[in-house]
């Protein structure tokens, strides 16, 4: 009868100790851990409530970021400054969260020697991992979701529900304006993923080294500057960065959703590669030397020529898939047409602004002629050089006007016009409209090509 009860507590222990922890307990302890330091706190803090006080702040001032896509509608409209805030923090903001949440999560464990404790008390490296990778999501999309809804208040509450003006010239209301900003924020939530991947496998590779933390913010950097050269479309759309950018085809008549759907889908296939190579690496890894933090020559190769293939590969398929995406993508012919068609709506909305007579795009018969370098070298590409003539048919006046526009055109498709005369049409005043004031929306406005449209 003794030996019987004595045998039972031993019998459960053992059992106990044969199966690992529950993954809810290990996901709760990692968020715990996560929310402990201070600079995932204040990151989080900051990106719910500094988007909506800086786009109100901005609204306030004198001059607006006319340099910035959107930037010179923030006083027009709400939704133009959420917008703003989504160039910014895919410039800067979601490379620095994910490098403080994922590229620190395992390098951490090394720094403080604390694997051998956790290995007992969970039972499961492949458990860790998951947990680990989890808690990381979840505080990078409390993040982006924190970016979201501070920019859409503070836009709204400075500038209300108003109409934005597309990148194609078209007017589009209130609402739909504010579906696409969603939208385009939920977009940029696959870059911001391969980015975190990017960060995971830095912090399995290097260990207790810095450049695990700084990581996903170099490999930001290093795409930001390949996306601002002269490449080739299939290479450029092949970066996973590329979908921080794309989303400017939402906001055209039909939407560009093509380079934006490569653009998601790229960005996902880089986050599973990531993932799937820090996962392998992390079960690989010998825990019983207490000098090896998984650092090495061997692993960095593993780490980085998988990732290198991938891009090779995605480059390659976009290359035969998708037609036109051998060159730059920016056509003579192209860019004559989306300006055309940017101009007369704009125009249209211009002229019910200043109290004209009602027109419409097909009276306008819009048309330009754009040249580059003066006629000199090949009429395609990215440039400032473009100088490009807009011709329309003035209603009611059998006249056909013409105005000049200097054009900065980026690598990535979008431009900025800049009205050289007449004066009366595109040049800098003011429209005073039931008591509001801004300045003539043919003065400068800016207008996106899409990449895989010379077909």
């Amino acid at each position: 009868m003794t030996a019987t009860v004595a045998e039972a507590p031993v019998a459960r222990s053992a059992t106990a100790a044969a199966f690992p922890a529950p993954l809810a307990r290990i996901l709760r302890f990692e968020l715990i851990k996560q929310f402990s330091s201070w600079r995932v706190r204040l990151l989080i803090l900051l990106s719910w409530i500094g988007p909506g006080l800086v786009v109100y702040a901005v609204d306030q001032q004198g001059t607006l970021p006319s340099d910035t896509l959107f930037g010179r509608q923030m006083r027009a409209t709400g939704w133009a400054g959420p917008l703003v805030v989504l160039g910014f923090a895919g410039t800067w903001v979601l490379p620095l969260l994910t490098s403080v949440v994922a590229g620190d999560v395992f390098a951490a464990e090394d720094r403080l020697g604390t694997w051998r404790h956790l290995l007992v008390a969970v039972r499961s490296h492949q458990r860790i991992f998951t947990a680990k990778a989890l808690a990381s999501l979840m505080v990078i999309l409390l993040g982006v979701a924190g970016l979201a809804v501070s920019g859409v208040l503070g836009g709204l509450a400075a500038e209300g529900n108003q109409p934005l003006i597309g990148l194609d010239g078209h007017l589009m209301t209130g609402g739909d304006a504010g579906g696409r900003v969603l939208l385009a924020w939920l977009c940029v939530v696959a870059p911001t993923l391969a980015l975190a991947a990017i960060g995971l496998l830095g912090s399995v590779i290097l260990g207790r080294s810095p450049m695990g933390l700084l990581l996903p913010v170099l490999a930001a950097l290093g795409m930001q500057l390949m996306q601002m050269l002269p490449l080739p479309v299939a290479l450029r759309l092949a970066l996973p960065g590329y979908a921080f950018i794309s989303w400017n085809g939402l906001f055209t008549d039909p939407e560009q959703v093509e380079p934006l759907l490569i653009g998601v889908g790229v960005s996902l296939a880089w986050a599973l590669a990531a993932t799937a190579l820090a996962r392998r690496l992390f079960l690989r890894r010998d825990f019983t030397n207490v000098n090896s933090d998984g650092a090495g020559r061997r692993v960095l190769a593993s780490g980085v020529l998988p990732l290198a293939g991938l891009l090779a590969a995605t480059t390659w398929l976009v290359a035969a898939t998708a037609t036109g995406s051998t060159g730059s993508g920016i056509d003579q012919n192209e860019l004559q047409q989306s300006l055309a068609t940017a101009f007369s709506q704009i125009y249209q909305y211009q002229q019910a602004q200043m109290n004209h007579p009602a027109v419409n795009v097909a009276q306008l018969k819009t048309t330009a002629q754009c040249i580059k370098s003066e006629g000199l070298g090949p009429q395609s590409g990215p440039g400032n050089d473009w100088r490009c003539t807009v011709f329309w048919a003035v209603p009611g006046d059998n006249v056909t006007a013409q105005a000049i526009y200097q054009l900065d055109v980026t690598p990535n498709g979008r431009y900025i016009a800049d009205g050289d005369g007449p004066v009366e049409v595109n040049g800098y005043f003011l429209i005073d409209r039931s008591g509001t004031v801004t300045p003539n929306p043919l003065w400068q406005f800016d207008g996106n090509v899409d990449l895989l449209s010379g077909r």
